[in-house]
């Protein structure tokens, strides 16, 4: 199937290293609410933040090529690591598209400190990424906010696996987030789209270590709102037809996995298809679970 470029009713492509862009997901269900949405975990080569950049680069151009059979209208790289790494080349690739990015939520950290201190809680590919320091120097020379830098090895790997309110999640969690808070940030960005669907344990581990107030920064709703622009520039929203909006989700390592994940994070059960990706890309097929 070829891309849809001028087809208001085909669907948008969204994807992540896991299932950490579901939480991207569920903002845009909510501000798109009439848009057939397609989810990709790529689970079977999860996770992106511990591989080098020309991989991750790869990678993404491969599921993009999947996603354009499947003749969506718009890319959303519902990823961190993966948005550092490759959203640049995927615009390249792809010049009419509407292509969303994840931000690193820098700019919004920054407007949300009150003493000018903000933790970025993130992989260590984001935070090593150019484009992302780049922009957190010309933040701070714009905006004076000094930025804290955490590294949160196995975090998102502990999510993958449904981890989300173990000891051992809310123990690593204590280990990453404790140093920032010592250090006087009042402002936590949550710089990979998994750590959304920890913020309960988040908030736990916070108010053990400061009676102060301390503002998380979920960038999944700023994302939204730049798909829903881009879509209204591009004459591609989807007009409410009497039709019901659709979710189908594709996952590169385990169908039932996924499914789990719909259901426990957004109690939802689309249909869900695993599929092999590879480098080039072959002609995939999809086994329904």
């Amino acid at each position: 199937m070829a891309t849809s470029l001028h087809n208001n009713d085909a669907p948008i492509g969204i994807f992540d290293s896991g299932v950490g862009g579901l939480s991207v997901l569920r903002h845009i269900q909510a501000q798109l609410p009439h848009e057939h949405l397609l989810y990709f975990a790529d689970s079977g080569f999860a996770p992106y933040g511990d591989k080098p950049e020309p991989v991750v680069i790869d990678r993404v151009l491969s599921v993009a090529r999947y996603l354009e059979t499947q003749g969506v209208k718009a890319f959303v790289v519902a990823c961190n690591t993966a948005t550092v790494a490759a959203v640049r080349i995927l615009r390249e690739r792809y010049p009419a598209m509407p292509i969303v990015g994840v931000e690193p939520g820098l700019k919004p950290g920054a407007a949300a400190t009150r003493n000018g201190v903000v933790g970025v809680l993130a992989t260590e590919r984001t935070l090593s990424g150019e484009k992302f320091l780049l922009l957190r120097d010309q933040i701070h020379m714009s905006t004076g906010a000094r930025f804290l830098l955490q590294p949160c090895v196995g975090l998102a790997d502990q999510i993958e696996f449904g981890e989300l309110d173990s000891q051992e999640t809310e123990a690593m969690l204590d280990r990453y987030i404790a140093p920032l808070l010592r250090d006087g940030a009042d402002t936590l960005v949550l710089g990979c789209t998994h750590y959304p669907l920890v913020q309960a344990s988040i908030e736990r581990v916070v108010r053990r270590h400061t009676e102060q107030p301390v503002t998380l920064i979920d960038t999944g709703d700023a994302v939204a709102r730049q798909l829903a622009r881009l879509l209204e520039a591009s004459g591609l929203l989807r007009v409410a037809n009497g039709q019901p909006a659709r979710l189908t989700g594709f996952t590169s390592a385990s169908g039932e996995a996924l499914r789990a994940a719909f259901t426990s994070l957004l109690g939802q059960d689309p249909p869900v298809h695993e599929v092999e990706i590879g480098l080039p890309l072959p002609n995939a097929t999809a086994s329904h679970i």
